[in-house]
């Protein structure tokens, strides 16, 4: 009895002691221990994931890939697997398992080395949200009180569902639907038993387990965990034998991105990072929806590209990128080249696995794929034609056509190219890689373009971004031409020149002298001398043909007309930046320089009837549950508007004057966090909707646009000798349309090539150049092969033109592919004439009144009050078509 009281006494102490010790514990690590708010409302790290408008993924952002799931989406076998696995007494216990933390002390005592932690659900939980993995005693104690107070205040059903998103699986990915992503490119419930258990192995180490870095020990894990299932009666044993025997089918996999537009990505991401910071933007789980729909983002990527390849082949064929056997033995004045492979023994034999090696060694980018040529064939008879065989990087053994091939005559300058190649081995040789592309169905041999180009659009009626390319290909230079490159607009400025020729008493009508300017500068000791391009000059013009023929002098002179000071303002109520816009007269030839996004809002200002619009990027923003937390306020080019941003009909326009235009702008910009910057404020809930600044009249807007019109199209009658073309013809000629405006532009030498046109709903700028400055586009020759197979499209967009390049054949094509996509079943809509302007007859020679109704007169634009006075006199007629009689009158044609 003695003894039983000596025990009960120890017990006793020995009890509260051990009571003492751990409420002293428990008041020691109190501080470090979460909240209960914190648990009840913990939060993921979530990557950012960016969409297009509707709803395409375009890029995910964040260190960490996390692609939160529901328990109720969560496949059964895969809780089956993770609680098999990870804690079989999950729901019996409270947060600590006495029997795994008895397992644990005595394997302790036995080895005297912590090998078994006994962590269940949620102390595995506990230690990922708030401790680290060192085996340390005193974060085991912290880890236990976590786990005791989480299920103090969180249901099974929440500890577990936290789990499955929080735990680490390797390769980054955060969660058993990020670890579906990366091994195996499928959601949850598309994967296989197999599939399933693989991943809930993963939690023990992801780094040395997981299926791609360590195939084998994948294996051995996976049927460590499908025998645990097993015995927990969760399959069966038939199911065991073939999920334990099943091939490992894993490889690493990005995002499951819909659509790969970076340069659209990239500018949203830098957008929220200024708003947000880097580590809230990145791990805050927003959802940004772009203003770009992903079928007009396409269509503009695609026509880049296609529009440099174009550019690029006319020019010629710099050669293979390098060769794996049978390299050429090289001159001895070849300078050496660039970016080439080294070089194995030319004799060796190459297993088709380091031909891929070699291969993946090659920088590519989508749509290049390399390839090295293995065959090459040059036919005996006229009646084959040549063609090549090539290995691409995936295996796939390829046939080249001689219509893929017969463009790739050598290229020695970019303005010279050498003779038209003949056979095939006129081109390359068996060991050559190469790159090769599909077009049009069919492969072809392909080179990375060394020009540049990039492409904006824009609603015009909002300034909702509704394309991005910034260059050919994000991943091989992540500069972003359409928003960063500041380059000569050239002849891109002058219908901003002749908009401030209206606003000082010219009209359409108004005939201004089309010839040489010789201007002797007393201060530089030169004279300046202005040219055509080509240097053609055609007397007495009307407006309209001179801004369609892009007549540089006739520029010059309207500038002069309205006074240099004068016209720099006017630029600037386009949003074009006082100070940046050249003080001199050169101004009216567009030595200045501004970015793509610059001038494609510039010109949106005439496509929306004269208001200025501020460029946006983001349309919505929603958090991790899908609850939207911003919503776009764009300013509308209205006033007053309607729900829809339309303007009210019967509105009168607001009144304006160049005194305050400057502080409009200022105001507008300060609203919105200037342009590009920053997302615009959003307003109440109120259906009226904000409208822009107006900074030029209807009537001044419609009459240039209608300028612009002809300048995309072939005007007048041939058989009538009044017949001219646009700079732009090429625009109506292939799209069949009457409903677009636009115009070219060429700066000298033709460093920077433009085209900037639209349709009532949709404006885009086009940009094509070098990224040197210093470099020029040269010229291309005539290229008989490509002649001779397409006769009819000679001269069409893009591979047969010839010639010194400019805006209508290097930027040109790109607006023109992209504009014939989105406007494909888009009926034809003419611009709306506003109140304010009227039409009336005039001479087509002197643009005076005339009461004549032949070819020599034809119908034109005037704001109300400008139309001309004075009739022509019979002396001043003159006659294209030499008096002929008998031709019948063109009464409708206003051109």
């Amino acid at each position: 009895m003695k003894y039983i009281k000596s025990l009960f006494l120890i017990a006793i102490i020995g009890g509260t002691l051990g009571v003492a010790a751990l409420a002293g514990i428990y008041f020691y690590i109190k501080p470090d221990l979460p909240s209960v708010t914190v648990l009840k409302d913990v939060r993921l790290q979530t990557p950012m994931r960016i969409y297009t408008y509707d709803g395409k993924l375009i890029s995910q952002y964040g260190v960490k890939r996390r692609i939160p799931v529901k328990l109720e989406d969560v496949p059964e076998k895969l809780i089956q697997a993770v609680i098999a696995t990870e804690d079989s007494r999950f729901y019996e216990h409270y947060g600590i398992d006495p029997i795994g933390v008895a397992r644990a002390a005595f394997n302790l005592i036995i080895t005297g080395e912590k090998q078994q932690g006994a962590s269940t659900l949620t102390m595995q939980l506990a230690r990922g949200f708030f401790l680290t993995r060192d085996k340390t005693f005193i974060r085991k104690i912290k880890e236990i009180f976590i786990a005791i107070h989480m299920e103090q205040v969180l249901s099974k059903q929440e500890i577990l569902e936290l789990y499955l998103n929080k735990v680490e699986l390797g390769h980054r990915a955060f969660g058993f639907g990020a670890a579906a992503q990366v091994y195996y490119g499928k959601n949850l419930k598309e994967l296989n038993l197999a599939q399933l258990a693989t991943i809930a192995g993963l939690p023990q180490a992801p780094s040395v387990l997981n299926p791609v870095s360590r195939p084998e020990r994948s294996v051995e894990r996976r049927r460590i965990v499908l025998l645990r299932m097993l015995d927990e009666g969760f399959i069966t044993k038939a199911e065991f034998n073939e999920a334990a025997g099943a091939p490992v089918t894993a490889r690493k996999h990005g995002a499951e991105i819909d659509l790969d537009a970076p340069y659209l990505a990239d500018l949203i991401y830098n957008e929220m990072v200024e708003i947000y910071g880097k580590e809230e933007a990145e791990t805050g789980g927003y959802q940004v929806y772009a203003t770009a729909p992903s079928d007009i983002q396409q269509a503009a990527q695609d026509a880049v590209v296609r529009n440099l390849h174009d550019y690029d082949e006319r020019h010629g064929y710099r050669g293979p990128v390098t060769w794996l056997w049978n390299k050429p033995a090289k001159d001895e004045d070849d300078e050496p080249e660039e970016n080439s492979l080294a070089l194995t023994d030319q004799n060796k034999q190459w297993t088709p696995d380091e031909v891929r090696a070699a291969l993946d060694a090659v920088p590519h980018f989508h749509p290049l794929v390399p390839a090295v040529v293995t065959q090459v064939f040059d036919p005996a008879t006229p009646e084959e034609e040549p063609s090549i065989t090539v290995t691409d990087l995936n295996g796939v053994e390829r046939v080249i056509n001689w219509e893929g091939l017969d463009w790739a005559r050598p290229y020695i300058t970019d303005s010279r190219q050498g003779d038209e190649p003949e056979t095939a081995s006129d081109i390359v040789s068996p060991g050559a890689v190469i790159y090769i592309r599909m077009q049009d169905e069919q492969w072809r041999l392909a080179q990375i373009p060394a020009v540049s180009g990039a492409l904006i659009a824009l609603n015009p009626h909002n300034g909702a971004a509704e394309a991005v390319v910034g260059g050919y290909s994000f991943y091989q230079s992540q500069f972003n031409r359409a928003t960063q490159a500041k380059r000569q607009v050239g002849s891109n400025i002058k219908p901003f020149i002749y908009s401030a020729a209206l606003e000082n008493g010219y009209t359409l009508a108004s005939v201004i002298n089309d010839a040489p300017i010789n201007q002797w500068d007393a201060t530089t000791g030169v004279a300046w001398r202005p040219q055509n391009s080509p240097p053609e000059y055609d007397g007495p013009i009307r407006m309209r043909v001179a801004l369609g023929k892009s007549k540089n002098v006739v520029s010059v002179r309207l500038l002069r007309g309205v006074g240099l000071q004068k016209a720099r303002e006017h630029l600037a109520k386009f949003g074009f930046d006082k100070d940046e816009v050249p003080n001199d007269e050169t101004v009216s030839l567009g030595s200045g320089a501004h970015t793509p996004l610059e001038v494609v809002r510039a010109m949106s200002v005439i496509a929306n009837g004269g208001y200025l619009i501020t460029p946006y990027f983001i349309d919505r923003v929603l958090n991790e549950q899908g609850e939207q937390l911003w919503q776009a306020s764009p300013a509308w080019a209205c006033n007053p508007c309607s729900e829809s941003g339309e303007q009210i009909a019967g509105a009168t326009a607001q009144d304006y004057s160049e005194d305050n235009v400057e502080a409009m702008l200022e105001a507008q910009l300060n609203a919105e966090g200037g342009l590009g910057k920053g997302l615009p404020v959003t307003t109440d809930d109120s259906t009226e909707k904000r409208s822009a600044p107006r900074v030029i009249s209807a009537q001044n807007a419609f009459l240039v646009a209608d300028m612009m019109r002809t300048g995309v199209r072939a005007n007048g009658s041939w058989s009538k000798k009044t017949y001219w073309m646009g700079t732009g013809w090429r625009a109506r000629n292939i799209l069949q349309r009457d409903d677009l405006s636009g115009k070219t532009g060429t700066t000298n030498d033709a460093r920077d090539t433009w085209f900037s046109g639209f349709h009532r709903d949709i404006i885009a700028t086009a940009w094509v150049g070098f990224d040197d400055m210093n470099r020029n586009l040269g010229r291309s020759t005539r290229n008989q092969n490509l002649i001779n197979r397409n006769p009819e499209k000679f001269n069409w967009l893009g591979n047969a033109m010839i010639g010194g390049e400019d805006g209508a054949k290097a930027a040109q094509p790109a607006w023109i592919r992209f504009m014939q996509k989105i406007l494909d079943g888009v009926p034809e809509e003419p611009m709306a004439i506003p109140e304010g302007v009227v039409r009336v007859r005039i001479d087509r020679g002197t643009g005076k009144l005339t009461r004549r109704t032949d070819h020599t007169t034809l119908f034109e634009y005037f704001a109300q009050g400008t139309e001309p006075k004075v009739f022509v006199l019979d002396d001043e007629i003159v006659d294209p078509a030499q008096g002929d009689e008998n031709a019948a009158p063109e009464p409708e044609e206003i051109f």
